[in-house]
């Protein structure tokens, strides 16, 4: 057994402390030691075929993230993760396209707030971030954030929206991806007056 522990824990430390039944079986450990490790406590079930150490700090947005490779972060959490908002999000926002049924994770973890849009807009704007304790993370850029605050001002929190908005227009910021962006939301026209009143 402790040998068996051992492994999982070497694949932990690769992992962000995270890790899936498919890691441990390509590691030539069995599903029945896998529960045997669950009975005693070494192991704890996050989802169905995920894992975490008992005693390792995992990263909530990784942990999210695995759940479906259709999650992006958005809104406050991409703002907060690029560094545009100091405010850490009570909720996490994660967009995913139209029709994708995220129902099961809303239910074990009843703090990510889903966005659903149009699956040809979905993708845009997607990069990688570091998450805080240093995973890789998809979320969107900062262009397809300030559209996405424009599109839904009414719904978003006007101190988050002003801090984002007036900060990203101060910066050096990427004009011209914004605009095209703005062309395939339908905001173009929003966008040049920020851009007039703000640059």
């Amino acid at each position: 057994m402790d040998t068996t522990f051992q492994i999982i824990r070497d694949i932990a430390e690769d992992t962000d402390g995270i890790i899936t039944t498919k890691q441990i079986e390509a590691a030539g450990i069995s599903r029945t030691r896998i529960r045997s490790l669950l009975e005693l406590g070494f192991l704890i079930k996050e989802a169905q075929g995920i894992y975490t150490l008992a005693n390792m700090l995992v990263d909530e947005y990784k942990l999210i993230q695995l759940r479906s490779e259709k999650i992006v972060f958005s809104y406050g959490t991409a703002l907060y993760l690029h560094g545009m908002s100091d405010r850490v999000p009570h909720f996490i926002d994660a967009t995913v396209p139209q029709g994708d049924n995220v129902s099961r994770i809303k239910k074990e973890h009843p703090t990510i707030r889903f966005h659903y849009v149009k699956k040809e807009l979905w993708d845009i704007g997607i990069m990688t971030i570091k998450s805080p304790q240093g995973a890789q993370l998809r979320v969107y850029d900062q262009e397809r954030c300030i559209c996405d605050l424009i599109r839904d001002k009414q719904a978003m929190d006007m101190q988050l929206y002003i801090q984002a908005i007036q900060g990203y227009f101060k910066l050096e910021n990427n004009a011209r991806k914004l605009l095209k962006y703005g062309k395939k939301f339908g905001i173009e026209e929003k966008i040049r007056t920020y851009m007039e009143v703000l640059s």
